[in-house]
């Protein structure tokens, strides 16, 4: 126990009260609060760790407390943090907004077709409430035009990553055999990750993918485990070293943000998720140019089991005059783009597709993790209970949007997750997934 102020306090009371104790000249105590495990913190390192997060958290015209905790700072579009990249020194922002892809008129054989299969959508749509946004936006504050809101990155999101190379990146997977098609992804990992996917085949010319997303929050067993639901857009080579993908969508990840909370986010590679790239803003590259989404933010409000259901949209298309790649959320809002200059594969096309959830099983106690996937729930559980995908589209070589009708699925253990994929009139192509992990049939 220690007196302070003549109250006996336990010690740990006092780490949450100060967070960072200099315990002697050699090193410093940190306790992170919201997961950041208690450390010891040499000087040296926390040195680096300053003046990375110096680097990283651009000088902000004015910031933005969100109700959730998080930092929003308003930084000048020319000062944002992608503009650092060697690639893009003498990168001019894109000014004038991309044509975003058409819509294709449907057919009387496109209606014949997508009417055959479908499930209980009709008497569910009531139930659909639009508009999943950001928590930040709860106060009533807004970032003022020509900034960008940025989430401020903090020393304990540093200290929760394996280390500072690794804060903000994901593994690099390593491939392991599955029986399947040929042509299906190779997504599987040596590092505990696990998937329930629908994919598009892999001769594909794509110029783009889109797709609305049911949001939830499913339960994280371990600090360092995530779940997270996604659109990959994708070009190179699965078992070598120069696989290019850009991704968008929603993900729950304790490690990198520091609580349970489904959040926006985005992630680019050009190696097989090796050096380059990262998360959100987390490294440079990806530029902004809305100022009201923040890629890392909070999303709310969220689905709830038989209750209200939400969803955001998400698009990633090729932007035809200056192959930029850019992201749309929402209504058709812009929020920024990957610079064609990042990419090897990607400068021309995509060649393949993947839509659907992904979570890390580290099999912690040497069981599978009970991590959830989408709601927690399996696929034939349906509307309401389990999380879905719908108006599954891809991006054609005339910048038009186009059903995908040729997807395949797949889930390497549908004891623990699972999908199952369908269309109809109102929502497509579409498919339900996810899962609760561990159970009896998921030791």
């Amino acid at each position: 126990m220690v007196r302070l102020n003549n109250i006996l306090l336990p010690r740990l009371v006092l780490l949450h009260l100060w967070v960072v104790l200099f315990c002697n000249s050699g090193s410093r105590s940190v306790w992170g609060l919201n997961y950041t495990k208690y450390r010891q913190v040499g000087d040296l390192r926390l040195a680096r760790i300053h003046k990375h997060l110096d680097n990283l958290n651009k000088p902000s015209v004015f910031s933005i407390q969100s109700p959730d905790g998080d930092i929003i700072d308003c930084v000048h579009k020319r000062k944002q943090p992608a503009l650092d990249h060697p690639l893009l020194k003498n990168h001019k922002i894109q000014r004038v907004p991309p044509e975003m892809p058409k819509m294709r008129s449907m057919s009387k054989q496109d209606e014949e077709d997508g009417g055959g299969k479908s499930a209980n959508v009709s008497q569910s749509e009531g139930y659909i409430r639009r508009g999943a946004w950001q928590m930040w936006h709860q106060n009533g504050k807004r970032c003022p035009k020509g900034t960008v809101p940025v989430r401020r990155s903090t020393v304990h999101d540093v200290l929760r990553a394996n280390s500072l190379y690794d804060f903000g990146k994901k593994r690099s997977r390593k491939a392991v055999p599955l029986a399947r098609r040929a042509d299906a992804p190779d997504v599987v990992s040596g590092n505990g990750h696990e998937h329930a996917i629908a994919y598009t085949g892999s001769s594909s010319e794509i110029y783009g993918a889109k797709a609305t997303i049911n949001v939830w929050d499913p339960k994280i067993e371990v600090i360092n485990e995530f779940s997270l639901s996604q659109i990959w857009v994708l070009s190179g080579s699965f078992d070598g070293s120069d696989l290019n993908s850009i991704e968008a969508g929603w993900q729950v990840s304790p490690e990198l943000y520091g609580d349970s909370r489904p959040r926006l986010f985005t992630y680019w590679t050009s190696d097989a998720y090796q050096a380059t790239g990262c998360y959100n803003l987390l490294c440079s590259g990806f530029v902004q140019t809305n100022s009201r989404i923040a890629i890392g933010a909070a999303i709310s409000p969220l689905s709830a089991f038989e209750g209200s259901q939400f969803d955001v949209t998400i698009v990633i298309w090729k932007d035809p005059k200056l192959g930029n790649w850019w992201m749309g959320f929402g209504d058709n809002t812009l929020v920024g783009y990957w610079p064609a200059e990042l990419f090897t594969h990607l400068a021309d096309r995509a060649t393949m597709v993947e839509w659907g959830g992904e979570i890390v099983n580290s099999r912690a106690n040497g069981e599978h993790t009970t991590t959830e996937m989408g709601s927690g729930h399996f696929a034939e559980d349906g509307f309401g209970k389990a999380s879905y995908f719908r108006n599954l589209e891809i991006v054609d070589s005339d910048n038009s949007l186009i059903s995908a009708r040729d997807i395949s699925t797949l889930a390497e253990n549908t004891n623990c997750y699972n999908i199952k994929s369908a269309s109809n009139n109102q929502w497509g192509t579409y498919f339900y997934y996810g899962g609760p992990g561990k159970n009896p049939q998921c030791p």
